[in-house]
């Protein structure tokens, strides 16, 4: 493959991922507003005329789990995530990379099991026919889990096998 083939392949690819880190985002943005806006509803209906939407807490549950899982993609996209840094700046750039990958590899394998028994789980409650609340199927609620932790299982390997970047240096 030519260079020229490699560099529109790569634009195309990170014009996907683009797309996808929007898609993430704008799912992100809408369940948090639509959640709001249920929430302030839910508030008002009971103290104004004592009533509320049989659904809304129910649904509200839901949403703070997917919202959950989107924003932590988005932190392992964004390299944001939570870590432990308490040795590092003390070793060597070669020890650095090193306990990089350890870590790296480790959460990475924890994710992508959480990912199995998350899917496990949610085809266990498909095969049950589990219904949450609307006659609306349990697994359909669950499979942002699977779908979340694969997805930082990816994000952890990818910064991991990847080399790390190396600073820019101005010209001056």
């Amino acid at each position: 493959m030519s260079g020229g083939s490699r560099k529109i392949i790569g634009e195309r690819l990170r014009r996907v991922v683009r797309l996808l880190h929007l898609v993430e985002d704008s799912i992100m943005v809408l369940l948090v507003s639509a959640m709001i806006l249920l929430a302030v509803g839910q508030i008002v209906l009971r103290d104004v005329w004592d009533a509320g939407v049989a659904w809304g807490d129910p649904v509200l549950r839901v949403s703070v789990l997917w919202v959950a899982m989107l924003g932590a993609m988005a932190a392992t996209r964004d390299n944001n995530h939570i870590t432990i840094d308490i040795f590092s700046r003390f070793l060597s750039s070669r020890l650095k990379r090193i306990a990089q990958l350890i870590s790296g590899g480790f959460a990475s394998g924890i994710c992508a099991l959480v990912a199995y028994e998350g899917a496990r789980f949610a085809v266990m409650d498909y095969q049950a026919g589990t219904i949450s609340f609307s006659n609306i199927p349990s697994w359909c609620f669950e499979s942002i889990i699977p779908i979340g932790f694969g997805v930082m299982a990816l994000r952890f390997l990818f910064v991991t096998i990847s080399p790390p970047s190396q600073p820019v240096r101005d010209a001056a």
